[in-house]
């Protein structure tokens, strides 16, 4: 138990989860606090604003019931630290780390603050080598990358909690020795979506590679902003403690952001854009930058975040920050979803930046990049020629057209669509081989001879 250094009872006001203490000495941000109600009832809480005037102290729980004069406050001197240890996985937490699954609380090996260490950039290494999530339209064409940081971006009604799902299930590192986890961060989310993530994690048989925090929509918001710190840390301890390469999903950091704001307007700041906090970009750098390796180090932190897009708005403070910071984007499409495409990933606006570097001869295969920029660009051209017949008719387009727009069908029908089968990357690149066979090999411009002459002519279909 943490030594109770100071006590007072100069608290000023409650505003929502926010406690404001007078004449407050001595106190740091980030300190911890119990919060003792006169009938004997303890509360816990955090330190997040110091002035000369007053603290204001985030309530961990709920603030019914807490009088102003008659609640007594003690500041501990220590900042909010995680139980760590091995016998984590397989186990189920709730957002502040106590335990939900009926089991004993953890005995710690270590216990580290959850606000996570900076890696220094020169120690930092490069992220390299993917991570296989057994969809195609990621694993193919916007890999996913130890040590990156890949958010999804889904909009209200898109089956972001069955993509979730699925990547719990099939995720895996390729190798001989390798350690993998997964550290699964649920925030502000329904009983029956924590259901269904627990029966993915049971029906993928990883649950004993996963460590599981949930908080739920019945929780205290101000819940909501430790969740993804408490996962982030246990992350840090496997991968650079154990080992483990870690890959942790985050969802839906929508919720979280909105507890930032229901936080900043308690404090009554001015708000920055559409109601937001000024410093959300900062915030959420201090989660997505806990993503990396370290040099001669051998594990990994790799996140995907998810993210609901309000009003299907890309350019919503929400993702247009996540984007800035990040390395890239997997977005899933209404219009794919209505044809039954699953998943439902837009690929022309997603983008891996760190792709390059986790795939090629030695990690996936040697033709991985060409195949990819080719499957984009007839794709692509698919697309437009869409446009083009929507006005003139099929019968308008020439044979070669034609061609083109069968493949964007088929490409959409079978590539994208794989449901809930998983294939691995060889599977992934065959297929990819496989529809390009329509197309004469004149038509190829984004692949070396070299390479046409290799693989140009399977027909290989997973």
């Amino acid at each position: 138990m943490e030594l109770l250094t100071r006590r007072y009872r100069t608290a000023e006001k409650i505003t929502g989860p926010l406690l404001f203490v007078e004449r407050a000495a001595n106190i740091s941000i980030g300190e911890t606090v119990r919060i003792v109600l006169p009938e004997g009832e303890e509360r816990n809480g955090q330190v997040i604003e110091v002035s000369d005037e007053h603290a204001v102290i985030q309530v961990l729980e709920e603030t019914t019931g807490m009088g102003v004069r008659s609640t007594e406050i003690y500041f501990t001197g220590s900042v909010v630290k995680a139980n760590l240890s091995p016998g984590m996985l397989g186990r189920r937490f709730d957002g502040t780390g106590k335990p939900v699954d009926g089991l004993p609380p953890v005995f710690p090996e270590r216990r580290m603050g959850i606000t996570g260490y900076p890696i220094n950039p020169v120690v930092r290494g490069e992220p390299s080598d993917f991570i296989q999530t057994g969809i195609s339209a990621i694993d193919g064409l916007n890999t996913l990358v130890r040590g990156q940081k890949l958010p999804i971006f889904s909009a209200s009604g898109l089956p972001a909690k069955e993509i979730a799902g699925q990547i719990l299930r099939q995720a895996k590192v390729v190798g001989e020795g390798e350690k993998f986890a997964i550290v699964f961060a649920a925030i502000g989310i329904t009983h029956r979506e924590a259901s269904f993530f627990i029966e993915e994690f049971e029906r993928g048989a990883t649950l004993h590679l996963s460590v599981i925090f949930l908080n739920l929509a019945e929780d205290p918001a101000i819940e909501r902003l430790l969740t993804p710190r408490f996962a982030l840390t246990t992350a840090e301890y496997l991968a650079f403690e154990h080992g483990f390469h870690v890959l942790v999903i985050l969802t839906d950091m929508t919720n979280y952001c909105e507890a930032l704001r229901e936080v900043a307007t308690a404090r009554e700041e001015v708000p920055g854009r559409r109601g937001y906090p000024g410093y959300m970009y900062t915030d959420l750098a201090t989660l997505y930058e806990r993503a990396g390796r370290i040099k001669g180090v051998g594990g990994s932190v790799t996140q995907i975040p998810i993210l609901t897009m309000p009003d299907d708005d890309i350019t919503h403070p929400i993702p247009d920050l996540t984007g800035y910071i990040t390395e890239g984007q997997i977005v899933l499409s209404r219009e794919l979803h209505r044809k039954g495409v699953s998943p439902p990933i837009d690929i022309l606006p997603s983008l891996s930046r760190l792709m390059n570097s986790g795939i090629g001869d030695g990690k996936t295969r040697e033709d991985h990049r060409e195949l990819a920029d080719q499957l984009y660009a007839f794709y692509a051209q698919g697309k437009d020629l869409r446009r083009v017949a929507s006005i003139v008719g099929e019968e308008g387009l020439t044979e070669s057209d034609r061609i083109q727009l069968k493949f964007a069908d088929d490409f959409e029908k079978g590539y994208l669509n794989q449901g809930d089968t998983p294939r691995n990357i060889m599977e992934t690149l065959d297929y990819g081989w496989d529809l390009l066979q329509r197309f004469p090999k004149d038509r190829f411009t984004r692949v070396r001879p070299d390479i046409m002459e290799r693989y140009y002519g399977r027909t290989i279909k997973p």
